[in-house]
């Protein structure tokens, strides 16, 4: 049930989720939030910074880090992509949870395989560390996912920023207006509720961890 305003105007937006959001002004904020800072984008500028970082400022860090933001967010968002226009999901949000599994193994063969091609070609690395971190917070999410729905979004953009800040520059913690900009639109949109998008942060800042092996 949708609610409405003295004059009749509809103020929520039930999803399929059933999480109630708020004003349409709102949920139109939060979507430019959601689409501007998706996965696939922030990825693509993430893994370019993690690559020029991994480098020492060197160009050829760039093309490693396009590689692994081609393995770990373009090729999954084209997927997901290829299967809309096959009529399987509705959007890029597939807010099923139970129909997500195949797109975390395409996450997973795409980053082994990116993975696999740094090694063999010496990529710097920080790089590799970057990939191989994501490699298992997508096994997490993973796991998470078969029975509960956590937040990808959430986690994605967490993981950029603290994956920046251990590469490059602590300085990139701020950037984590970001991540909470992220977590408050899908919460605002009605995809997750905030404990979702909190552990999707949670799990996101974790792939850090694997520095401490480095």
């Amino acid at each position: 049930m949708t609610g409405s305003t003295a004059h009749g105007t509809d103020t929520t937006h039930p999803t399929g989720e059933g999480i109630p959001t708020t004003s349409a002004r709102t949920a139109s904020v939060a979507r430019t939030v959601t689409d501007a800072l998706q996965p696939r984008n922030v990825l693509l500028a993430g893994m370019l910074g993690i690559g020029l970082a991994a480098a020492g400022g060197d160009w050829t860090g760039l093309l490693w880090g396009f590689l692994g933001a081609l393995c770990a967010g373009l090729i999954p968002a084209g997927y997901i992509e290829w299967e809309r226009g096959r009529g399987t999901w509705g959007d890029r949000h597939v807010v099923d949870r139970t129909k997500r599994a195949p797109i975390f193994f395409v996450i997973l063969g795409s980053i082994g395989t990116g993975s696999v091609v740094m090694i063999l070609g010496n990529a710097p690395t920080g790089i590799l560390v970057a990939m191989l971190a994501l490699w298992v917070m997508t096994i997490g999410l993973l796991a998470v996912n078969t029975v509960w729905k956590i937040s990808v979004d959430s986690a994605v953009a967490s993981a950029a920023v603290s994956l920046l800040a251990v590469v490059h520059s602590p300085w990139w913690i701020a950037a984590y207006a970001l991540t909470a900009a992220v977590c408050w639109s899908r919460v605002a949109l009605g995809y997750h509720t905030v404990a979702q998008t909190l552990a999707g942060a949670g799990l996101g800042a974790a792939t850090t961890v694997a520095y401490v092996f480095v």
